[in-house]
C-alpha cells in the first residue's frame, strides 16, 4: 500500500448489524487496498466483536487520528472512537447505545473528509430506528450530512451506481406527495448539475445524461399530466445550452434499456430503486452529490439477524470504495 493513494474513511455503521463485518472485509479485499488507502472508523470493542463472532482473520490497529495512521504496519487502521466504555455491543439489538455510535461514526468520518483527511467516505448501513431512539432526528445519511454541512435534507441528492450504471433521484425519502411539490424547475437543474458535475470529477468529462418525466410515459405530450412541459423540460433545455448533454424527459420504466448513457435522473424514489435493486441486488452503492464531502453508502440494510457470524457480504461496500477512487 503506498503513501500515494488517497484514504478512504470507512464508516462502520450499525455496531449491531453487518457495518462492521462488511468494512473490514472490504478493507482488506485486493482490490480495495490496490487503490487507496482504507481507515475504518468506529469501536473497537465493537469491531473486535465481529472479528472473534465471525472468524475474521485480520489484524487491527487503533488511533486517535488519521494523522497517525501508521501505513506500513500491514494492519486495518481503526479510528477508534469509544462508544461502549466497559460494556460489550448487543449484536442485533435496536437500541440508543447503538444509535448513537452508529451515528458517531458517520459524523467523525465525515469531519475528518471535511478537514482534508481522507478523500472521501463510505458509510456502512445504519440503522434508523436506533439513531431515533438516541433523540437523534435520522432518516438517512442525508439526514447526517444535512446537520453536519447545515444543507436542508432535501437538497441533498442520491444516486445509486452499479457497475457501469448510474441512477440519481431529484426526490428521495420524503411522502409521494410532498415529492410532487419538491420537483421545481431550480430543482430539476441542481441534480442534473450535481451529476454531471460528480461525473466529471470522476474522469468522465463529457457524460450523457437521460432524464425521466415524472408521469407514466412522461405524460405522452401532457395526454397524462403536465409537470413535463411546465418544468422538466425547461430545465432541460436551459442546461442544454449551457453545454451539458441531456435527453428527456423519458419514460421511467424504459430509460435504462440505453447502455450509451452515462447517468440517468429519475423524479421520484421508487422510478430509480426498484429497477436498481432488482437489477444490482445487494450490490449498489448510495452516492451522495451536491455537498463538500465525497460520501457512498451501501445500497442494503443492517441485516440485524446475521450481525457477528462472518456471514455478511461485502460486494457492496467494495463497490462504493472502488467508486470513489473511480476503479
Amino acid at each position: 500500500m503506498t503513501d500515494n493513494l488517497p484514504i478512504i474513511a470507512l464508516s462502520t455503521g450499525d455496531p449491531a448489524g453487518i457495518g462492521p463485518e462488511i468494512s473490514l472485509k472490504a478493507a482488506t479485499a485486493p482490490e480495495v487496498r490496490r487503490t487507496c488507502r482504507p481507515v475504518l472508523f468506529g469501536d473497537l470493542s465493537a469491531i473486535q466483536a465481529h472479528m472473534d463472532g465471525g472468524g475474521l482473520d485480520c489484524a487491527i490497529t487503533g488511533y486517535d487520528n488519521v494523522d497517525n495512521v501508521d501505513w506500513a504496519a500491514g494492519t486495518v487502521p481503526v479510528v477508534a472512537l469509544d462508544h461502549f466504555g466497559n460494556r460489550p455491543v448487543a449484536l442485533g439489538e435496536i437500541n440508543a447505545d447503538n444509535g448513537r455510535a452508529q451515528f458517531d461514526s458517520g459524523v467523525q468520518a465525515v469531519r475528518a473528509a471535511l478537514a482534508g483527511k481522507a478523500a472521501a467516505v463510505v458509510a456502512a448501513p445504519n440503522t434508523k430506528s436506533s439513531i431515533n431512539l438516541a433523540g437523534i432526528e435520522y432518516e438517512g445519511y442525508a439526514s447526517l450530512l444535512s446537520q453536519e454541512f447545515g444543507t436542508p435534507p432535501e437538497d441533498i441528492f442520491m444516486m445509486l451506481s452499479f457497475g457501469k450504471t448510474n441512477i440519481a433521484h431529484c426526490t428521495l425519502h420524503t411522502s409521494v406527495r410532498k415529492a410532487l411539490a419538491l420537483i421545481t424547475r431550480p430543482r430539476v437543474e441542481a441534480v442534473i448539475r450535481a451529476v454531471h458535475d460528480t461525473l466529471v470529477a470522476t474522469g468522465n468529462t463529457d457524460p450523457l445524461i437521460m432524464v425521466s418525466g415524472v408521469n407514466p410515459h412522461a405524460s405522452e405530450g401532457g395526454l397524462m399530466g403536465d409537470e413535463e412541459a411546465e418544468t422538466i423540460i425547461p430545465a432541460i433545455d436551459h442546461l442544454r445550452a449551457a453545454g451539458i448533454r441531456i435527453e428527456g424527459p423519458a419514460p421511467a420504466d424504459l430509460m435504462l434499456q440505453r447502455e450509451d448513457v452515462d447517468a440517468f435522473v429519475m423524479m421520484l424514489h421508487d422510478q430509480g430503486h426498484v429497477p436498481a435493486k432488482l437489477l444490482a441486488r445487494h450490490g449498489s452503492a448510495g452516492v451522495i452529490i451536491g455537498t463538500p464531502v465525497r460520501f457512498s453508502s451501501v445500497g442494503h440494510g443492517t441485516a440485524l439477524d446475521i450481525a457477528g457470524q462472518g456471514k455478511a457480504n461485502p460486494a457492496a461496500m467494495i463497490e462504493a470504495v472502488k467508486w470513489m477512487v473511480g476503479s
